[in-house]
C-alpha cells in the first residue's frame, strides 16, 4: 500500500476530488537550492491545480468513489507516456523558457496524482535548448544532466533503473520516474551513443519521432521503407541493454519491422486506433496486434486533437475511451494500458507554437474536428489517472480488469525487458 491518501474537495456528482500529497512529498519545487533570479531566469509558470474547470462526465456513487480510491491505492499505476514538467503561463515564453534547459517538475501535481511510474520522456529534444525544434546529441544531454540534477536534490521522486526499483518506490510511497526518449534520432550513425544514455538513465526509447532517421521511417513521412540496417542493429543493442523500445511515432513497416526484429517485447506508448481515428497519428490494427502477438502493449494517448472518435470528436475522457474499447476488443485486456502524454499547462497553446516541427497537420490530414482549449478529463498528469480509473469503475470493469490496464500489463513487458 502506498502512503497517498484521499481526500474530497467536494462530492463526485459534476465535482473534482482529489489526492492529499503523498506523505514522502515535503513541498520541494524545482531548483529550490538556487537563488531565483540569480541563478537562473524566472518565469510565471502555470499552475498545476484547477488551470481548467473539473471534468462533469463521471456521475459516482459513494460505492465507487470508494473502489477507485482503493484500486489507485493497491495497485502499481503506470503512465506510459507523460511530460510532467510546467510550461509558462504565457506559452509565447516557452522557446526562452526551453533555451535555459531548466523545466520545473510538477512535484506538487504529481504528489497527489496516484501514479506510481511515470515514463518522463525529458522533452529529449522535441523542444530543446535552442529556439529552433531539433534532435541534437548536446540538446538531449543538457535536457536530461539539468532535470537529473534538480531530481537529485529530493526526496519524493526516485529515478527507475532496474525493475526491482518499481516495487521500491511503492513500499516507500514514492513516484518512481523513468526516464525516456520519444525517438533515437540523436544517436545519428554511432551506435555506442545508445550505451551512453543508458549511463545516464535512459529506460524507453522510442525508434523514429515524425521525419526519418538513421534507424527507420516517422510517421510524417509519405514513404516508409522500414527499419534500417543501422536500426536492426539498435535494436538489438536496446535489447541487450535493457532499454524498452517505443514505436509511437514511427512509421507502419517501420514499426512491424520493429516488433519482428526485437527479441523482447515493444511498447506503444501513446497511440490509439486508426480504424477509431483514421489519422497517422494512430497506429493501424496491424501493428497493433502485431505488437500484442509478441506480447506488448498499447498506451492509449491524450494530447490534445489525437484520440478523438466520430461518437466524440470533441476531444475528451469519452474519446480516449473509445479507442481503448476498442483495442481491448481487437487483442484483449492484456495489452492495453494508458499512456496519457499530458504536461502541466496549455497544452493545445504549446502544439499551436511547435506544429510544423510536431507534425501535427500530417498527422490529422483530411479528418475535420472541432478544437478545443484542452481534453476535458485528461487535461493534466494529476487529474489522468483519476478520471481513466473512476470510467473503468462505472463501466462495470473488474478489479483484475482495471489492475493489468492500470499498470499490470506494462510489467509484464518490464520484467522481460529490464534487467
Amino acid at each position: 500500500m502506498s502512503d497517498v491518501t484521499f481526500r474530497e474537495s467536494r462530492s463526485w456528482e459534476g465535482e473534482r476530488v482529489v489526492l492529499e500529497p503523498a506523505k514522502s512529498y515535503t513541498g520541494y519545487r524545482s531548483y529550490e537550492y538556487l537563488e531565483a533570479g540569480a541563478d537562473y531566469r524566472v518565469f510565471a509558470l502555470a499552475p498545476e491545480f484547477d488551470r481548467v474547470p473539473a471534468y462533469q462526465g463521471l456521475q459516482l456513487s459513494d460505492e465507487q468513489a470508494a473502489r477507485v480510491r482503493r484500486l489507485l491505492d493497491d495497485n502499481i499505476v503506470v503512465s506510459l507516456h507523460d511530460h510532467p514538467t510546467v510550461f509558462p503561463e504565457n506559452i509565447g515564453e516557452t522557446v526562452d523558457y526551453n533555451r535555459t534547459a531548466r523545466h520545473h517538475t510538477g512535484y506538487a501535481g504529481l504528489s497527489r496524482s496516484g501514479i506510481t511510474i511515470l515514463f518522463d520522456n525529458m522533452m529529449d529534444g522535441t523542444c530543446c535548448v535552442t529556439s529552433q525544434m531539433g534532435w541534437k546529441w548536446t540538446d538531449v544531454i543538457a535536457d536530461i544532466g539539468m532535470r537529473r540534477s534538480d531530481l537529485a536534490h529530493q526526496d519524493y521522486i526516485t529515478v527507475i533503473d532496474r525493475y526491482a526499483d518499481i516495487a521500491r518506490a511503492k513500499a516507500d510511497g514514492r513516484l518512481g520516474l523513468v526516464i525516456s526518449m520519444e525517438a533515437a534520432t540523436p544517436i545519428e550513425n554511432e551506435l555506442d551513443r545508445i550505451d551512453i544514455l543508458y549511463g545516464f538513465g535512459v529506460r524507453q526509447m522510442g525508434i523514429a519521432y515524425s521525419e526519418a532517421n538513421t534507424l527507420g521511417s516517422g510517421l510524417k513521412e509519405d514513404g516508409d521503407g522500414g527499419l534500417t540496417l543501422f536500426g536492426r542493429r539498435a535494436v538489438r543493442r536496446m535489447n541487450k541493454l535493457g532499454i524498452a523500445i517505443d514505436v509511437s511515432h514511427s512509421g507502419d513497416q517501420t514499426s512491424l519491422d520493429t516488433i519482428a526484429h526485437s527479441e523482447r517485447p515493444i511498447l506503444i506508448t501513446h497511440a490509439g486506433a486508426r480504424s477509431v481515428w483514421p489519422t497517422k497519428r494512430m497506429k493501424p490494427d496491424s501493428v497493433i496486434k502485431a505488437a500484442a502477438e509478441r506480447g506488448g502493449v498499447i498506451g492509449l494517448e491524450a494530447a490534445p486533437h489525437t484520440t478523438l472518435s466520430p461518437d466524440h470528436p470533441r476531444h475528451s475522457l469519452e474519446s480516449v475511451m473509445d479507442h481503448f474499447k476498442y483495442c481491448v476488443d481487437l487483442v484483449g485486456i492484456d495489452h492495453v494500458a494508458f499512456g496519457p502524454d499530458t504536461l502541466y499547462g496549455d497544452h493545445v497553446g504549446l502544439h499551436d507554437t511547435f506544429a510544423e516541427h510536431l507534425s501535427l497537420n500530417e498527422a490529422h490530414g483530411e479528418t475535420s474536428y472541432p478544437r478545443v482549449p484542452y481534453v476535458d478529463g485528461l487535461e493534466n498528469p494529476t487529474e489522468e489517472f483519476w478520471n481513466i480509473t473512476g470510467w473503468l469503475v462505472s463501466h462495470g470493469y473488474s478489479d483484475d480488469e482495471i489492475g493489468k490496464v492500470l499498470g499490470g500489463n506494462v510489467l509484464r513487458v518490464l520484467e522481460e525487458v529490464w534487467y
